[in-house]
């Protein structure tokens, strides 16, 4: 094991060894050890919920930063709450080792133990340094550890080793290994814990220890905004719906929310996908809170707990077409995601689309429609319920706020390097940490400040030099990140303390985190997202007992990107309406926003700058969004397409004009007619066409022409989904026939199909045609461009239906409000490209890695317009690429371009990454030039001589072409 950080810390924080409870409890005393220690030994007759609340997050964070773990409690008199047991499970899943002794009531178990050691590497064995044991009356409850009069003594190890307090602690420890293997011990895991639950019903509970008895804790009940919340979702579900977005803002209780559903939908097994692995561990303990008798899992890295009756899975991992295949298409009833926000990058997508439970619950805090509109049509297009900040705090559910944004004097924002949405990183990090900016928040953070901050900076480096700032002028702060040295929990509890004043933070608190004593917020880092804005606010919006309000000191430059604060905050996305917006000052209760007059002054030069084109207003909206708009987005953010239509003839061709991409120009050279014609201008007197269209593509139809017995009966299943629509659009009959009835084909290929196949009378033109009983598109398309095609088409169609809705006397309001949208479009989010450090690109042999684990690198020049969620970047491994005229070479970075077996096309001559599993089920990469025999067989050959060519078999999968080296 490598050593601890702290080394120089002891594991003793007090001078005194006796530890009397109440005025002197010994919870801060333990989360001191925790925190410095190497090794934890723990051994209690019982656990309950309320001590595990206080010290799960430092057993957490001591485990991941590689400590270890033995704890063990038992079921003596029953008095250990399953609830807690099934809470442990994730610190044994990540490598706590916890055992049980089952006493089953004949053998008294009282012990009340807690170890400490230190040890740091010494050749090649641990040297012990520092150790100490606390030993008394307290078990893991709140009381004992807090208010209770409990004593406990602490031993301390003090070398040299043969010293009398070295051998007695020595012999503590091997007294704690002993029971710790004895024979009625057991290895913890959820069929125990199962077992115990269900004969622990049966027994009399009678205490016999009265000074520490079981806590009861109330049990959760929703608020009134959840339940109105879940009684939105079942009247969806009874309208027909199977899957649904909720919206409620940070700090309102989505995952709670998702919990209660469960429970109403009585389902059995439930999956809960999120892409950080705080917010997996917090939804597990919610859901062990409200059912207990549920056993849970996580599927990650290191675990794959597929037989969990809750699953909680990092999407990255089961986002994989090749783990998603460990499950059948209906395995799970109900299906969570969480941070929906996310959901149209490419690993949500497959995800969406393979599993059919019977509802699938989308929960985000987006703040405004204009930014739903991708995610919404992957809930089809079913907004159940959405809450924003401001009724939150009209509903005494957040805290109200008073907001300062403050001109940021001292840097010129317009002379940093600005590509692609984003400062230049290294720029920017250069403009912050000077003393002239740290001193200027200094003076502002003494003007304004309350007693608790947490401030959001740009980087490491940014964060090291604003708490080096506060701590030379007396200010008592920490740096807190991946790197640092304190742990995020050792931090919080000083700032609730009042050990610390300022905790100066890169990226940690933005998602996932509770902080409800926060009461001051330094937001110093400018924001690409509203979403991250909103985040980060929401951090200090949580209720608390000495909280008034929050305070959010917010610095803002002389750039455009600044203005998606005020926007998120004011729900506006032109700067006429914004100034409107902040004079009328119409925000919740007791809230309170002020900006320095040079921000005002700033926002009208900006908005003197009119934006007369398309292009101008396509551009404003990539840099609200921060990422390509769509054109269902486009609308939602200027009510029509008349401009872009007028100016460039079609929406796509505008997005060609502007993203500059060679591919996607001479996609719209070659089939720019059809987007336009079959598609964005066809007539739509119903939407039978763009129904008929969204089957088309469900099954390939580009690549594969469908019958038309199968086009009609996925035609009837995408109606199913539009519950509401269908309604309105079909009658009684046809709304209740089978989707594989004869009656059903045969008005659908009276109707759209027949019309589709139809020459236009203006053009001239037939796009579709029937061909031995198939629909097929009448034009040729290259085999290279059917993905691309298929990706436009279905972004139109996201268009064409939000057009519809939107026709008065069409659809119901209601309906309108379900189906906005209708795409799968993947977000492009253009800020910098995932680096995946453990995804080995083998030039070799295939080589073991994974793409777990990732970090974001500013995106390559000199490659074409890069987007986050296609393109990647890797390491290359070997040197059977080294050969020809673009050589790969070991240790080269690799720009790869992502692809799917049904998005690929022709990959002939191709140089493309192959992934397949070994044995254990591990993903395996090799980079290859793919080439075809002429038998049929794909070959895939090295540029090296030195390396035989490989021939490619059905366990062998391409998920990426190499776009480039970055020399």
């Amino acid at each position: 094991m490598s050593a601890i950080a702290f080394n120089n810390v002891s594991l003793a924080c007090d001078a005194k060894k006796l530890t009397t409870g109440g005025d002197d409890p010994l919870l801060p005393k333990l989360i001191h050890a925790i925190n410095h220690a190497s090794e934890i030994e723990i051994a209690v007759s019982f656990v309950q919920c309320s001590g595990l609340n206080l010290l799960f997050e430092p057993l957490k964070d001591a485990i991941l930063n590689g400590a270890i773990l033995k704890l063990l409690t038992s079921d003596y008199l029953d008095i250990t709450d399953p609830v807690a047991l099934r809470e442990l499970m994730p610190l044994l899943d990540r490598g706590a080792d916890i055992r049980i002794y089952q006493s089953d009531n004949k053998q008294a178990f009282h012990m009340k133990s807690y170890i400490f050691v230190k040890t740091v590497a010494e050749k090649k064995e641990e040297e012990l340094i520092d150790g100490c044991a606390f030993i008394g009356s307290n078990n893991i409850s709140k009381s004992a550890l807090t208010t209770g009069h409990e004593w406990c003594f602490r031993h301390d190890y003090l070398p040299p080793r043969t010293s009398r307090e070295a051998l007695e602690f020595n012999y503590i420890r091997s007294a704690f290994n002993e029971i710790f293997a004895h024979p009625l011990v057991h290895k913890l895991d959820h069929d125990w814990i199962s077992a115990y639950l269900r004969r622990r019903k049966m027994m009399q509970f009678v205490s016999v220890d009265p000074g520490s008895p079981p806590e009861y804790i109330e049990p959760a009940t929703p608020n009134h905004i959840q339940i109105e919340a879940l009684t939105a979702l079942v009247k969806s579900r009874e309208i027909g719906f199977k899957r649904g977005l909720v919206v409620l803002a940070t700090g309102m209780g989505k995952t709670w929310l998702a919990a209660f559903d469960v429970l109403q939908l009585k389902a059995k097994r439930i999956l809960f996908v999120a892409h950080r692995e705080e917010i997996l561990l917090q939804a597990q303990r919610t859901f062990a809170q409200l059912m207990p008798e549920k056993s849970s899992g996580f599927y990650n890295a290191q675990n794959r707990q597929k037989g969990a009756d809750v699953l909680f899975a990092s999407v990255q991992t089961i986002g994989r077409e090749n783990h998603l295949q460990q499950f059948s298409k209906d395995h799970f009833d109900y299906v969570v995601v969480d941070e929906f926000h996310h959901a149209s990058a490419p690993v949500y997508s497959n995800l969406l689309a393979y599993f059919n439970p019977d509802f699938l619950l989308g929960l985000t805090a987006t703040p405004e429609r204009t930014d739903q509109s991708d995610i919404l049509c992957l809930c089809d297009n079913n907004l159940v319920y959405e809450r924003n900040l401001t009724q939150g705090i009209d509903d005494k559910i957040l805290a109200p706020f008073k907001y300062y944004g403050i001109w940021d004097e001292s840097v010129n924002y317009q002379a940093i390097p600005w590509r692609n949405g984003r400062f230049d990183p290294e720029s920017i990090d250069n403009q912050f940490a000077t003393q002239k900016r740290a001193s200027h928040i200094l003076k502002k953070w003494h003007q304004f400040k309350q007693q608790k901050t947490l401030a959001f900076c740009i980087s490491v480096k940014h964060a090291d030099y604003m708490a080096e700032s506060f701590n030379n002028a007396g200010i008592k702060a920490v740096s807190v990140h991946s790197k640092s040295e304190i742990r995020r929990n050792e931090a919080l509890t000083q700032l609730q303390n009042g050990t610390l004043e300022v905790m100066f933070s890169v990226d940690l608190f933005n998602e996932g985190t509770d902080l409800p004593a926060l009461d001051t917020i330094l937001m110093l880092r400018p924001s690409n997202s509203k979403i991250l804005f909103l985040q980060q606010l929401g951090r200090g919006l949580r209720l608390h007992k000495n909280k008034t309000h929050l305070v959010v000191l917010d610095f803002i430059g002389n750039h455009h990107s600044f203005l998606n604060k005020p926007y998120a905050l004011f729900g506006s996305s032109t700067i006429p309406v914004l100034i409107k917006k902040v004079k009328e000052d119409k925000l919740a209760d007791g809230c309170f926003v002020n900006y320095d007059i040079e921000i005002t002054q700033f926002w009208k030069q900006l908005a003197k700058q009119q934006r007369t084109t398309a292009i101008e207003d396509y551009q404003n909206l990539y840099e609200q969004l921060g990422h390509r708009p769509t054109a269902s987005e486009f609308l939602n953010a200027y009510g029509d397409l008349n401009k872009v239509n007028k100016q460039h003839k079609s929406w796509m061709a505008l997005v060609a004009a502007q993203q500059q991409e060679p591919e996607f120009s001479d996609l719209i050279e070659n089939y720019g007619d059809f987007l336009l014609e079959a598609v964005q201008a066809t007539a739509m007197a119903k939407s039978f066409k763009a129904i008929l269209l969204e089957a088309f593509l469900r099954l390939d139809g580009f690549s594969n022409p469908p019958t038309l017995e199968k086009l009609a009966k996925d035609s009837k299943l995408v109606f199913d989904r539009y519950p509401l629509l269908k309604q309105s659009e079909l009658s009684k009959n046809l709304q209740h026939c089978q989707s594989d009835s004869v009656q059903w084909l045969e008005y659908w290929k009276k109707n759209p199909i027949k019309f589709s196949c139809t020459v236009n009378n203006k053009t001239g033109k037939q796009w579709f045609k029937i061909k031995d009983n198939r629909l097929v598109v009448n034009l040729d398309v290259r085999e290279q461009d059917k993905p691309a095609l298929h990706d436009a088409v279905q972004e139109l169609l996201t268009l064409r239906l939000l057009q519809y809705s939107q026709r008065p006397n069409k659809v119901s309001k209601a309906a309108v409000n379900q189906q906005e949208n209708n795409s799968l479009i993947k977000r492009e989010k253009a800020i910098q490209l995932a680096f995946y450090p453990n995804l080995k690109i083998a030039c070799g042999h295939f080589k073991t890695g994974d793409d777990l684990e990732f970090e974001y690198k500013n995106a390559p020049v000199g490659f074409g317009h890069l987007q986050a969620d296609k393109h990647f970047l890797a390491k290359a491994s070997g040197n059977s690429m080294d050969g020809g005229k673009n050589p790969v070479r070991d240790g080269d970075t690799l720009l790869l371009e992502k692809i799917t077996p049904t998005s690929a096309g022709s990959l002939q001559g191709l140089t493309v990454a192959i992934e397949k599993q070994d044995e254990a089920g591990d993903g395996q990469c090799l980079l290859r030039v793919v080439k075809k025999t002429a038998d049929g067989r794909y070959k895939l050959v090295a540029k090296n001589p030195d390396y035989k060519t490989i021939y490619a078999d059905e366990d062998m999968q391409t998920f990426a072409r190499l776009k480039g080296v970055v020399r």
